[in-house]
């Protein structure tokens, strides 16, 4: 397909049905950067809700990466992923103390932060700061198999990327994007999700019954009530035993939660990057 043609296409559905998603509306880097982890795996549903509520309680950099950890959590409970929101916070802190505070604009310098991701990066360097890098999500490679690769299965994102290149329009990358996104949201609605014809795409096992359930179980008990003894986190959570203290293990290597005195918390206290010092 021609490069206008597409751009028309998907032009013409973005003036027609926009969505209003209020991460739309700013250009604080900062602000785009908590949308961008907080749409990781998560439906755009289950972000609104949450997004202003956790910028009104930390509206800066500084502001998240002085936060007691538990606090942070509190905030990204629904969201899933509870680690997404811990290492947003250890972003938050090297932003501070690496870059004066201000999220930096190269997409490898993004790259680098706990947590960001090629797509991330990507993704924060167009909408912050209208760098036109290619990059590839789940509705913007719906777009790419649906228009381009009709008659394939098992598309690789390399394939896809050099199109992504070719055809964005790079006088108003945000826009793009946001048309591209809208483009992919409205195909997944409409008809069988383009992207299960991609080599990248992978099913996601049942959240019911799962380690990532109990994780989730295990975290809201413990902000519910901080300091619960392991014997009773088993029970309330009403799993077994064995996967609950392994779950709690894992929680607490990954710095979810901190043990003492034989009890559990969820974070653990304030945390802040220590300056960096060049060798």
């Amino acid at each position: 397909m021609e490069t206008r043609t597409f751009q028309k296409i998907i032009y013409r559905h973005f003036q027609e049905n926009p969505r209003p998603l209020p991460w739309r509306s700013t250009t604080d880097p900062y602000a785009i950067m908590v949308a961008e982890v907080m749409l990781q795996q998560t439906r755009v549903e289950r972000v609104l809700p949450r997004y202003e509520a956790f910028l009104a309680r930390f509206p800066t950099v500084a502001a998240l990466a002085h936060a007691p950890l538990a606090e942070v959590l509190a905030l990204w409970q629904g969201l899933g992923y509870n680690r997404r929101g811990m290492m947003l916070q250890q972003a938050a802190a090297e932003i501070l103390a690496q870059h004066g505070g201000s999220v930096p604009t190269a997409p490898a310098a993004l790259e680098l932060l706990p947590g960001i991701g090629k797509y991330t990066a990507g993704a924060i360097a167009a909408f912050a700061f209208g760098h036109p890098t290619p990059f590839i999500e789940t509705n913007i490679r719906s777009v790419f198999i649906h228009l381009f690769f009709s008659d394939r299965t098992a598309v690789a994102d390399s394939e896809i990327l050099p199109l992504v290149e070719r055809t964005m329009d790079r006088s108003n990358i945000r826009d793009w994007y946001n048309a591209l996104m809208d483009y992919g949201a409205m195909l997944k609605k409409n008809i069988p999700n383009p992207s299960r014809r991609s080599c990248q795409q992978s099913r996601q096992t049942p959240f019911r019954g799962s380690n990532r359930e109990i994780r989730g179980q295990v975290l809201k008990l413990l902000l519910a009530a901080p300091g619960l003894p392991a014997a009773e986190i088993v029970l309330r959570s009403a799993k077994d035993e064995a996967r609950v203290r392994a779950v709690l293990a894992t929680l607490e290597r990954e710095g979810l939660l901190q043990e003492r005195s034989g009890g559990y918390w969820a974070g653990g206290g304030p945390m802040i990057a220590a300056p960096h010092q060049e060798n």
